[in-house]
């Protein structure tokens, strides 16, 4: 079967961008996109998977997002394929041309719907009145390509409940892979990971005040973010004013960033309401515990025996930090089971069954 992936863009490293090369090369797919993060593919080593570029998108949002949905719903491949899967917010509009489908959602677009009031509240009243009409426009818009769609695959419970709310459609869980047999132990060293999008829904700035108190210990932050993205700002202010013992690495190589699971202490996420989240699921694979609030997809795939739950707040970060350091041993033997459950050959297995079962 000659299948073709759609994709948003791929920029910065992100487990939807991990999913879909996942895919594509185990499928033997061709990911048909918009902007391309030439390095990016590189660093989680998939430069064997064919890209199709419908050309670039406007960097600046709304427009960025807007040009890629007009790509998405101006192309056409209908002849070149014989089955079709849509990865992401935007490339969904491609779906009225190409059939038969699957769409395997990450979440609806959560600034449309779950986020939204969070979001307004954000901006200036100006911004927030634009906001809004893009927002109300788009809901129709998606729910009226949703028609299209044969079937719905999401990576959670989490979500799935977001899609049953917003969308009133049913959705099967299917959750995202992780090649289990990469990551390994080699010790609990001196320092506490962070791996994650510099989004403000990542409130990775609650982690940095949260070290900012604990001078004795040591935070490196892994991720970036994508040009035109609304993460901009965000990510500068980041940047001001670090205290000493946190780092701030951006994007890194797979391979360097196997080496930080292996070696770190433990690992760290503060996510608004996660999808679902796949860094745990690395961290767990090198024995390492996890320190997550107790929010969203997390609670998928955390548990009691792997680590930490803590509140949203840099006082429940230092408590829980504290608390593992003491014996961060104890929870290896249970995050690698646990993380088993998320293999990717499992993924890769369902997924094949589901399409062709749609096909």
């Amino acid at each position: 079967m000659n299948t073709a992936i759609f994709h948003d863009y791929i920029g910065s490293i992100g487990g939807g961008e991990k999913l879909v090369l996942t895919l594509a090369e185990s499928l033997g797919a061709d990911i048909i996109t918009t902007d391309v993060n030439a390095d990016s593919v590189k660093k989680m080593g998939f430069d064997n998977v064919r890209i199709i570029s419908l050309g670039n998108t406007v960097k600046m949002s709304p427009f960025k997002q807007i040009s890629a949905s007009w790509k998405f719903a101006r192309c056409d491949f209908s002849k070149d394929y014989d089955f079709f899967i849509f990865s992401g917010n935007w490339a969904l509009f491609a779906a009225k041309r190409h059939k038969p489908n699957l769409y395997y959602c990450h979440t609806p677009t959560r600034a449309f719907y779950d986020l939204y009031t969070t979001y307004k509240k954000n901006h200036s009243f100006l911004v927030a009145t634009v906001f809004s009409v893009w927002a109300q426009t788009h809901r129709k818009v998606t729910e009226k390509y949703l028609l299209h769609v044969n079937k719905i695959v999401t990576n959670s419970k989490n979500t799935q409940q977001r899609i049953k709310k917003y969308w009133c459609k049913d959705a099967e869980i299917i959750y995202p892979p992780v090649n289990t047999s990469r990551f390994k132990f080699k010790e609990y060293g001196n320092f506490w990971l962070s791996v994650n999008r510099l989004y403000p829904e990542k409130r990775v700035e609650l982690q940095i005040e949260a070290f900012r108190e604990m001078p004795e210990e040591k935070l490196l932050i892994v991720g970036g973010y994508s040009s035109g993205d609304h993460a901009c700002g965000y990510a500068s202010q980041l940047m001001v004013n670090l205290p000493e013992n946190v780092e701030i690495l951006g994007s890194v190589p797979e391979g360097q960033l196997i080496d930080f699971y292996a070696e770190c202490k433990g690992h760290i996420v503060t996510s608004m309401d996660e999808d679902f989240g796949m860094t745990p699921i690395e961290a767990m694979a090198s024995g390492k515990p996890v320190i997550a609030v107790k929010e969203g997809g997390f609670l998928e795939t955390v548990t009691e025996d792997t680590g930490v739950f803590i509140d949203a707040d840099s006082l429940s970060i230092m408590e829980a930090v504290k608390k593992i350091s003491k014996e961060p041993f104890k929870y290896r033997d249970a995050c690698i089971e646990q993380s088993k459950k998320f293999d990717v050959s499992i993924f890769e297995k369902r997924m094949k069954n589901v399409i062709n079962d749609v096909f």
